[in-house]
């Protein structure tokens, strides 16, 4: 039996002003239960591709599908209902609001998709049970560590159950050991089925939360192979 792809991207192009393209002819598919690396320096598309999968820019041609949706084709506020419901967001620097505490953050998505407050409390607390973060409901942001800041941060994107977690760098602002800690998340969530994709300019993260990398540079897909392997060139 064939797994669905989760995502699709077909011939995808985007440059920006007058300067050289930062994605050129991408093509990408990745499928339920995959864990992806996307490897590169800085410039070689790879925050462009998140942005495209994300449905938070546009590629100038070419079809990007996530779990069925033509995202390419959403207006601004197709394109937020969209990320409410099919993706899960995690950054570098966390993202959380600092005036909220920590359960209020967590609950914020589902609030704005409209899931009733005592649904959502109860979902809240239940992720931040499994993420070890319980006892930290009630605290502010800036009260944790950042690997604390960071689960925090995974259970926000998990709360709507969505079908692909993006992760932007998500251990470059953390020391070595919350570094760990959140990759072994990482690849806890993916264990039990999770979509994930990470991009990432740090093999060592690749190689112990991923099974699959995928390469760009120059804006190009260069290689594609499982983590840990020795990359190959994709067919033309």
């Amino acid at each position: 039996m064939t797994t669905a792809p989760v995502i699709e991207l077909r011939d995808v192009s985007r440059a920006y002003d007058d300067g050289p393209p930062a994605l050129v002819d991408a093509s990408l598919t990745v499928r339920a239960g995959d864990a992806v690396a996307v490897l590169g320096p800085s410039g070689s598309g790879k925050s462009t591709l998140l942005n495209l999968i994300a449905g938070l820019d546009r590629p100038d041609s070419g079809t990007v599908t996530v779990d069925g949706v033509r995202v390419e084709e959403l207006g601004e506020a197709g394109a937020a209902r969209y990320r409410r419901a099919k993706i899960g967001m995690v950054f570098q620097f966390f993202n959380l609001l600092d005036d909220l505490n920590v359960e209020d953050n967590v609950v914020l998505p589902a609030r704005l998709a409209g899931m009733g407050r005592r649904a959502a409390h109860r979902r809240a607390g239940e992720l931040l049970e499994s993420l070890g973060v319980d006892r930290h409901a009630g605290a502010f942001p800036g009260r944790l560590s950042g690997g604390e800041r960071q689960r925090v941060a995974v259970a926000r994107a998990l709360m709507n159950r969505p079908p692909l977690l993006l992760a932007d760098e998500p251990t470059g602002a953390l020391d070595s050991a919350s570094g760990e800690d959140v990759s072994r998340l990482l690849r806890e969530l993916n264990a039990d089925g999770q979509t994930v994709v990470v991009v990432t300019h740090d093999l060592a993260l690749a190689r112990s939360c991923t099974t699959r990398t995928i390469r760009l540079a120059d804006g190009r897909i260069t290689a594609d192979a499982a983590s840990g392997t020795v990359a190959v060139e994709p067919a033309r």
